[in-house]
């Protein structure tokens, strides 16, 4: 690895370190706004990610939407993750006596009625709102919840956000686990989040329109919800006024097999992309448009 980066990686485990001790040393209001200001300081300093989120708002509503809109979404983007970041880092030792009460649940009736089955449920989501917290609130009302996550590109880093879904009683599953943990984990009646809003070449993908243009996919999820009966329910923890959350849970995706399980993987797949569409248009200012969503092309 070169130095130059070895540096920066050491810097930001360092960092990472100082934040840990400092946001959990003052009161959550405080911890807010300074979290805010880390992102608005982060959307000032990275052009580069200013100029993607301007790129891909552009090409998803093009004229419907003015550069000063998208500006607008990009600044709140950052000023959102860096709140959340100050909110993850508080987990461990607010999660309990502070940041439960601030959540309310919308929707909770669709995920009984998918869980009831015992067959499991995936609960399908994307890197909108506070998806750290939604797993963190399933657990706490009861659910027994793991996480797909892929590994960070340093292992102190990825070590800190493991202990830290660990404390919250959450179970870690990498993308690199085998499918079979999976299974097992599904067959107990137990929850899975699978976040499916990126272009990966980790996992299983196909190119399945989002936002009207077609975009690699993952459909591991499906696929394996269609030979476990596992259900597939869409979801996410969002910020709303006074820097509380809602957490909002749609009925669950379903479609009728047609015996032909890499078509019917995309077809549910597609039926879900559909409904987090519907949640990130509603939360714009949630979602991380700096990511190249179509990055792979057909």
């Amino acid at each position: 690895m070169l130095l130059k980066k070895r540096l920066k990686r050491f810097a930001t485990v360092i960092l990472t370190r100082t934040f840990l001790l400092c946001f959990n040393s003052i009161p959550r209001r405080a911890a807010m706004a300074a979290g805010a200001f880390i992102g608005l300081l982060a959307w000032r300093l990275l052009p580069r990610d200013r100029y993607r989120i301007n790129r891909h708002l552009k090409a998803v509503y093009d004229d419907s939407m003015s550069r000063r809109e998208r500006e607008i979404i990009g600044r709140n983007f950052f000023v959102h993750s860096g709140k959340n970041l100050a909110e993850l880092i508080r987990f461990k030792k607010y999660f309990v006596t502070q940041i439960r009460a601030l959540v309310e649940v919308d929707g909770l009736d669709h995920f009984d009625t998918a869980h009831k089955r015992g067959m499991g449920v995936f609960g399908i989501s994307g890197h909108l709102g506070h998806f750290e917290l939604m797993a963190a609130m399933m657990n706490s009302l009861g659910y027994k919840a793991a996480i797909i996550g892929r590994e960070m590109y340093d292992k102190r880093l990825d070590d800190l956000l493991v202990a830290n879904r660990e404390a919250m009683g959450l179970i870690n599953i990498s993308t690199t686990d085998s499918p079979r943990r999976i299974l097992k984990w599904l067959k107990a009646g137990d929850i899975i989040g699978a976040l499916i809003d990126t272009d990966s070449i980790r996992v299983r993908s196909e190119m399945i329109p989002a936002f009207g243009r077609l975009s690699n996919t993952p459909i591991g999820q499906s696929l394996i919800a269609l030979k476990s009966g596992a259900a597939l329910v869409p979801m996410a923890c969002v910020r709303i006024s006074n820097d509380r959350y809602r957490l909002i849970i749609r009925p669950e995706v379903t479609i009728e097999p047609t015996g032909n399980l890499e078509e019917d993987a995309v077809r549910l797949t597609r039926k879900c992309t559909i409904a987090l569409e519907e949640l990130i248009n509603t939360y714009r200012d949630q979602w991380i448009w700096l990511h190249n969503r179509w990055h792979t092309q057909p």
